[in-house]
């Protein structure tokens, strides 16, 4: 009885089971700045496509397929540092490029939201804000920016109440193990920052003439 039960659960579910399973694996890489989360990450895209299309979140769908163009970006992008640099070397958000996001998560929740209203989708404005910091995010993290790891942790704190109110009980708590993922990121991170600055220091240092 309770096997035919999981077995029911799994045979409905598996694409929400695999995405979670890859979306995880993905972003605990992404925290160690391995360049192998993106194909990981590149799967959990098409997983989550498939998952938010059928819950009716036409904004997380929407979402997925520009997570797919980021996704492809920063594989390239991190790629091609490791190759210069021979490492993923993560970087401070300039004021300038907070300002510019923030605008531009704003303009896009309106904006989306406004389009999702009109497709009956369900909670379009809090799905489209979330969608919209969701690529602020992305795109931070894809340009290697320590700040996607601050605004992760907010997104994904909200979309846990959003996917409980769905019933995507699956993807909720997904997203609270994304959550302290994304803090033990930030962390690991600014290590590796730290470590960076500390080196260019001790090179500066010893690259200075002796007075």
């Amino acid at each position: 009885m309770i096997l035919s039960a999981v077995a029911h659960y799994l045979a409905a579910n598996w694409v929400e089971l695999a995405g979670f399973a890859t979306t995880a694996l993905g972003i605990w890489l992404t925290t160690k700045r391995l360049l192998i989360c993106w194909p990981v990450v590149l799967a959990a895209d098409v997983f989550y496509l498939a998952v938010f299309y059928r819950a009716r979140l036409l904004s997380d769908a929407l979402l997925q397929i520009f997570f797919i163009a980021f996704t492809l970006y920063g594989w390239w992008h991190w790629w091609r540092g490791v190759r210069e640099e021979g490492e993923v070397r993560v970087a401070p958000l300039p004021l300038s490029g907070l300002l510019i996001a923030v605008a531009a998560g704003v303009a896009g929740s309106f904006v989306v939201g406004a389009i999702t209203t009109r497709l009956n989708a369900s909670l379009p404005y809090l799905d489209a804000a979330l969608m919209s910091f969701s690529l602020v995010g992305s795109w931070w993290q894809a340009r290697k920016y320590i700040a996607n790891w601050w605004l992760w942790i907010i997104v994904d704190t909200l979309y846990i109440g959003e996917y409980i109110y769905k019933h995507l009980w699956v993807t909720a708590i997904l997203y609270a193990v994304l959550v302290i993922l994304a803090i033990l990121g930030l962390r690991d991170w600014k290590r590796a920052l730290r470590s960076v600055q500390t080196a260019a220091c001790t090179t500066l240092r010893s690259g200075s003439p002796a007075m």
